[in-house]
């Protein structure tokens, strides 16, 4: 099958896509305009360095339309319905697959009409829509969009390579916590990823627990208009810098051995579709889980049996949550071991991209 892919080659979601479907096989194409290389991939670079502008935009949609009438997929399949799923839908090619990850269809078309209308038109073009969690197909739905076309695939997880056999004394020897409890959050660093409690959280957890450490991973992807550094200020600010680990951005085939060497797992976002991607794989690590009430965090961790969920924007019951898992250790083991059981069963990353790869197949068919 021959597969075109537009999205970003740069962020994770989609190279797990296209990386699958290439070791399968397939002769795999990814336009995008943020290029990375991707062994197996032939990668396509659209538009130019003024990424807001509005010629650049049109630029990307003419780009992609004469790209695409070149390759001649079997498939043309889109991930994130605004700006990407744009771009497919404008090449009026089918079929066309579209996949919203969450912001683009919860949060995005509330910024202005013109979005809501170009997502509109994106889920409207596409012949099949595949996404994970119960909030975007409902917002989906009220947008006007066939069930029918709706198909549940979740991200999944690679339970060999997000393993606790990965657990790396060395790597908390470098990063200086060898004897800490130690906490991580590996969100990025834009506000609605709610980073900020976190870090609120942690004078009242070291009240209790002096010798805790927390690894704070990301990067600032999106939000523009947030300060570089307000996190680091926030936490010289609190005191408490020099029990938070900065790390930055983890490489993807380094994230394994950061959350297995970890104890808890702290998620402060605000908004996510289905469950995010960053906490299955602390699951799959068999690290305890504390998650924010958002989208479909009840669904997979129910709280008091293999996580807990807390409510939005609440460092106090974050902390106490962090310091009874710290104070309890074989109850945050037994979380882990059951949060590893749930993705090996419901959430294995090579069953979901399979089942994608079906839909792709009968979509060609018909």
């Amino acid at each position: 099958m021959r597969i075109c892919y537009i999205g970003d080659a740069d962020n994770i979601h989609m190279r797990k896509w296209v990386i699958w479907f290439a070791k399968k096989g397939h002769d795999v194409h990814l336009i995008t305009d943020r290029p990375a290389e991707i062994t197996g991939v032939k990668i396509y670079a659209i538009g130019n360095k003024k990424r807001n502008s509005f010629f650049n935009f049109i630029k990307k949609i003419l780009q992609t339309r004469k790209l695409v009438k070149k390759i001649e997929p079997d498939v043309l399949h889109a991930h994130y319905a605004f700006g990407y799923g744009t771009f497919g839908a404008f090449a009026n090619y089918h079929p066309f697959v579209l996949s919203p990850w969450g912001s683009d269809i919860l949060i995005e078309p509330e910024k202005s009409k013109m979005v809501k209308f170009l997502v509109k038109f994106a889920l409207k073009k596409a012949d099949l829509i595949t996404c994970d969690g119960d909030n975007t197909v409902e917002k989906m739905i009220r947008f006007g969009t066939d069930p029918k076309k709706i198909h549940r695939i979740y991200h999944g997880v690679d339970p060999e390579q997000f393993s606790p056999t990965k657990r790396d004394k060395k790597l908390k020897e470098r990063l200086g916590v060898s004897d800490s409890p130690l906490i991580i959050s590996t969100r990025n660093l834009d506000l609605i990823y709610g980073v900020e409690t976190l870090i609120k959280s942690v004078p009242l957890v070291l009240k209790k627990i002096p010798n805790a450490k927390f690894i704070v991973a990301g990067k600032l992807v999106y939000d523009k208009t947030v300060e570089k550094d307000y996190l680091k200020k926030l936490a010289k600010s609190l005191g408490v810098i020099n029990s938070i680990r900065f790390v930055g951005s983890i490489p993807h085939d380094e994230l394994p051995y950061y959350l297995a060497s970890s104890d808890a797992y702290v998620s402060t976002s605000l908004s996510d579709g289905g469950i995010a991607l960053s906490t299955l794989e602390a699951m799959a690590c068999e690290v305890a889980p504390v998650v924010t009430d958002v989208a479909n965090n009840r669904k997979w961790i129910k709280d008091g049996e293999n996580g807990f969920v807390i409510p939005l924007k609440d460092p106090k019951a974050l902390a106490e949550k962090i310091i009874y898992l710290i104070e309890n250790e074989e109850i945050r083991k037994n979380f882990g071991k059951n949060s590893r059981k749930i993705v090996e069963e419901e959430q294995n990353y090579d069953k979901e991209m399979a089942k994608a790869e079906r839909l792709c197949m009968d979509l060609i068919k018909q």
